[in-house]
């Protein structure tokens, strides 16, 4: 997201990401989805109630206390899956405790996103978000209706009826989320916080390949396949030749870095010479 986290919190930011990949490895888009509204709601709760986000963000509380703190908090609301999770982000280290608000947010959002890349929706689902943000940056009275003083319930009807049926349901779900938690910011920079958490989400399901030579669709197909099975969700392969590596395959996938090359491996062989002399 566009918001400038501490370096506690930032670092925590790509430990919550990676803790995310693990809850959705393998996930139908249906639970991915069940996910993202179970996390948008603890990122409510949390926003609207200042001393359970400091006790949330206290790191002189172990990671058993933390358990206890989300179970008293969440355990008759959410599922298993996300309840693990906030346990998880509960211990990391935070700058500020309203960070652990805005982290939560973020995985809401790459949640839904995950759940459109299932269904393979997540350009249609950017797409739309940018679509539905233009159109009520220039219909005043929809703009006033969204951010004006009316219900939840209210301006969620008022985003699934504006939508209707032509645009996707993880759409609607987050244009819901949206208009309904905007917490100080205006409807267009919420807009933009999405679209850059959907945007950071698609980063994370990209895989960049190096080779030396140019490689068969066939064995792109089983590339992807191979790395599809490791992640346990649909990716994007992006292949790139790169003589220099003189053979092997470097894959650089969310924040892992696998390098096979052969310049590597020889590199790595000068480094453990010069370190024997």
């Amino acid at each position: 997201m566009r918001i400038h986290l501490g370096g506690s919190s930032r670092q925590s930011l790509v430990a919550a990401r990676a803790k995310l990949d693990a809850a959705v490895k393998g996930a139908t888009a249906d639970s991915a989805a069940k996910l993202s509204s179970e996390l948008f709601l603890a990122a409510e709760v949390l926003a609207s109630n200042v001393p359970l986000r400091r006790a949330f963000a206290d790191m002189s509380r172990d990671a058993a206390s933390k358990g206890t703190l989300v179970k008293d908090l969440f355990g008759k609301t959410l599922g298993s899956a996300a309840l693990t999770l906030l346990t998880e982000v509960a211990t990391l280290r935070w700058s500020a405790g309203g960070d652990v608000v805005y982290v939560l947010e973020q995985l809401a959002i790459e949640a839904e996103g995950t759940a459109a890349n299932i269904n393979g929706e997540l350009d249609r689902v950017e797409d739309e978000l940018f679509e539905i943000s233009r159109v009520i940056a220039e219909n005043f009275e929809l703009r006033k209706a969204l951010v004006g003083p009316g219900t939840t319930s209210a301006k969620s009807t008022l985003v699934s009826d504006v939508l209707g049926k032509r645009a996707s349901e993880s759409t609607v779900r987050l244009a819901a989320a949206l208009v309904t938690s905007l917490r100080g910011r205006s409807i267009e920079a919420g807009f933009a916080d999405y679209l850059s958490a959907l945007a950071n989400r698609r980063n994370r399901l990209i895989a960049n390949v190096r080779v030396a030579v140019a490689i068969t669709d066939t064995q792109k197909v089983r590339l992807a396949q191979a790395i599809e099975k490791q992640v346990g969700q649909p990716i994007r392969v992006n292949i790139q030749v790169d003589p220099t590596l003189i053979g092997g395959v470097s894959v650089k996938f969310a924040d892992e870095l696998v390098d096979g090359s052969i310049s590597n491996r020889l590199a790595g062989a000068g480094r453990a010479l010069v370190g024997n002399k």
